[in-house]
């Protein structure tokens, strides 16, 4: 009852495919046909759908609280996007991504890099349990390394991005793991249990095609790497301190320390490293840094593009889109266009098989309608409970298909808080790099099929068991 007062007006089935189709329409003319960075139109369809919901009745008022609900659950994305940024800053001074490529450049070969990058962020990625924080950081490194090694910026960071979501979705420290074993009440090591039987298969396909990809006749300018390799070293402090960051990083992640207090220590640790090597660093030169990131300034031109970046200023395209798609979200729910669509797919949800399906889908339609990653979950995720129930399907399938049509997709999303992340970060176009991340989509593929094959049988010998009709005879 509650959720329903919250929905301000509700639009017919017809009348919400309508919307969608035409916001749809218009985002893919202007983001994909036309090139056009995404925060113009998705402010634009936000523009026509807010006064459309004016015209159909709803008071400004309640246009407004479904925009500040909307925008909400980005708080902390938003803040966490700006600690992001002061650290990007601070390691860039500090030396800390310059020893990580020299010391990548001198362990890597050209035929397992892409491999190698996928499996590394992977198991980043279970430590620290923050796919953000694994890309803003080893991320980062291998961009440079994959640049000098000749792959192409698209690919490379499809193996990060695929790594990182993995190692998210493995990990019990992992924002989103918790928040779907939370929802469902599904033990966390329960979920992520189930969560290896996709995503260890879609973990194995992932690295045969890096693999495929990397095994070319792609050679590698030795003469450059050693030239790139003495300039990080001449211009930067490469040294085993250097690394303080990453070990500060990894022991908070142990510690189970929040993602903003640990991003924060991170930049804190890079930052004295700075100040200790070069006092001349006071109070404005490390605000600056902090505000415009690090701007680095070495004979070698290619360095220094690799070495300029951070800063809160270079978040702030990001920050803005966040805003703009999760105003539109806070629309679409808030004039139950979200909650119709979702609903009219409840009648089809009479078998294992569809319902997870169908789970799936929901996620990833509020991935593209409001680009929310936790709302990607949530939605579908309070919805189709008592489906699950009704069915006697473990909610342990419920947990790991949310995970994955809500985390997974989210990256694929050009306007998901995601998308936008990895692509400001990486400095990669989404569109460039989403065919690339191989992983992101097997697995939601992976949980699909599993869905209607292993999980569909099971549920069959389960309804055969007579010892199970018997004991639901005697519970109900």
């Amino acid at each position: 009852m509650e959720e329903k007062e919250k929905i301000a007006v509700h639009f017919s089935l017809g009348e919400s495919l309508i919307i969608m189709m035409v916001m749809f329409g218009i985002l893919g003319t202007m983001i994909i046909g036309m090139k056009m960075a995404p925060q113009v139109p998705i402010l634009f369809v936000f523009t026509l759908l807010m006064f459309y919901g004016h015209f159909r009745g709803v008071s400004w008022d309640k246009i407004f609280d479904g925009i500040t609900a909307g925008i909400q659950p980005g708080i902390i994305p938003i803040l966490i996007f700006m600690m992001i940024g002061l650290l990007v800053s601070s390691w860039l001074a500090s030396g800390t991504i310059a020893t990580i490529m020299v010391i990548g450049f001198q362990i890597l070969s050209v035929k397992f890099f892409l491999p190698t990058v996928f499996v590394i962020c992977g198991l980043v990625g279970i430590t620290v349990g923050s796919s953000f924080t694994t890309v803003s950081t080893m991320g980062i490194a291998f961009m440079g390394i994959g640049h000098i090694l000749g792959f192409s910026d698209a690919v490379t960071a499809g193996a990060i991005v695929s790594g990182a979501l993995l190692g998210n979705n493995l990990s019990p420290l992992s924002d989103t793991s918790n928040l779907t074993t939370g929802l469902t009440e599904v033990n966390l090591y329960q979920h992520l249990i189930a969560m290896a039987a996709t995503i260890v298969p879609s973990g194995l396909i992932a690295l045969v095609l890096y693999v495929i990809m990397g095994n070319t006749t792609r050679t590698a300018n030795l003469d450059q790497i050693r030239l790139i390799s003495n300039q990080l070293t001449q211009s930067f402090a490469v040294s085993g301190w250097s690394l303080l960051p990453i070990a500060t990083l990894l022991l908070l992640a142990w510690w189970r320390v929040p993602a903003i207090p640990s991003l924060l220590l991170g930049s804190l640790t890079a930052l004295l490293l700075v100040i200790v090597r070069d006092p001349s660093y006071g109070v404005t030169k490390i605000s600056q840094l902090l505000m415009v990131g690090n701007v680095a300034r070495t004979p070698s031109a290619t360095v220094d593009k690799l070495m300029t970046g951070g800063g809160i200023n270079n978040m702030l395209g990001s920050i803005s889109l966040i805003i703009v798609a999760l105003a539109l979200g806070g629309l679409l729910i808030k004039f139950g266009v979200v909650h119709t669509l979702i609903d009219s797919i409840k009648p089809y949800v009479n078998r294992p098989g569809k319902l997870i399906l169908f789970t799936e889908l929901s996620g990833i339609g509020v991935n593209l309608m409001v680009g929310e990653q936790y709302l990607s979950i949530i939605l579908p995720g309070t919805t189709f409970q008592s489906s699950y129930d009704r069915l006697g399907l473990d909610r342990k399938y419920l947990s790991r298909t949310l995970a994955t049509g809500g985390a997974d997709i989210n990256a694929l999303v050009p306007w998901g808080v995601s998308g936008i992340f990895f692509s400001g970060t990486l400095n990669v176009d989404a569109l460039q790099y989403i065919p690339m991340a191989f992983y992101t989509y097997i697995n939601p593929i992976m949980t699909i099929l599993l869905g209607f094959t292993v999980v569909s049988w099971k549920y069959k010998r389960q309804q055969a068991s007579p010892v199970d009709k018997t004991l639901r005879a005697t519970d109900d």
